[in-house]
């Protein structure tokens, strides 16, 4: 595995201090491997960054890589929607973001990811 992409489940249960969570990321950076997370998921889980340090630092971590939400991106994510008949454009952004870097998925919801992608590699959070 080359790392992890992130879904808002995961980040929130980081935030939360959820232990499964942190003992998977904390593992996943002592093993050197990348994590993403799709701007969209972000936005899913930011809220109010006077209370959110820990998620904060997590994402400003140099071993964490904010993958932008531009133009290319969007049309894709649309697409797999569009292919797959769901709706979710952020669930898609995660699938795509995993596909590019060749990362399992930590999600809180796998029925949501395995609908855009049956194939794609969870690790359920």
């Amino acid at each position: 595995m080359a790392g992890l992409t992130l879904d808002a489940g995961a980040l929130i249960g980081f935030e939360r201090n959820d232990r499964r969570v942190v003992a998977l990321l904390v593992r996943a950076l002592h093993h050197g491997l990348s994590l993403a997370v799709p701007a969209g998921v972000v936005g899913q889980a930011w809220r109010d960054g006077r209370r959110q340090a820990r998620l904060a630092r997590l994402l400003g971590s140099e071993q964490v890589k904010v993958e932008p939400l531009d133009d290319q991106g969007a049309r894709a994510a649309g697409q797999l929607c569009g292919v797959r008949r769901k709706a979710d454009v952020i669930d898609a952004s995660v699938v795509l973001c995993a596909r590019k870097h060749g990362h399992r998925i930590a999600t809180s919801d796998p029925d949501d990811i395995r609908s855009l992608d049956p194939d794609a590699a969870v690790l359920v959070v």
